[in-house]
């Protein structure tokens, strides 16, 4: 006699599809609704580190700076923060050294929202 074993069924389960499907979208647009803040940091770290590597910038005066910061940040489109937030100083190598402090809120849903902390610097 020729005994069949059962087929033992491997997967997951439709909740267990619909719940990790469920989670896949909440990271999704979670992340989708954090990025913008993740990239316009770094535009304004680039532009940080590009003026001051900029030899015409190392003479110029903190308020000259700031002016030549507004100029990039129009044209990069940042309005996380302005001018008169940069910290100009001179770093150990006689380089100028900017810097600046800024939180943004992202709302996620409903009254739930995240709050981020950057602190973007040209010091290497």
């Amino acid at each position: 006699m020729n005994k069949v074993m059962p087929v033992q069924q491997r997967g997951i389960t439709f909740g267990g599809f619909v719940f990790g499907a469920f989670l896949v979208v909440l990271v999704g647009i979670s992340l989708l609704k954090v990025i913008p803040a993740y990239m316009e940091d770094a535009k304004i770290k680039n532009v940080f580190t590009t003026i001051s590597n900029d030899p015409e910038m190392q003479k110029a005066s903190p308020q000259e700076i700031r002016v030549s910061f507004e100029k990039r940040a129009s044209i990069d489109g940042i309005k996380s923060i302005k001018a008169a937030d940069i910290e100009v100083t001179s770093g150990n190598n006689g380089r100028t050294v900017l810097s600046a402090s800024y939180v943004v809120k992202v709302p996620l849903s409903g009254n739930v929202s995240l709050l981020m902390e950057f602190n973007p610097t040209s010091a290497q």
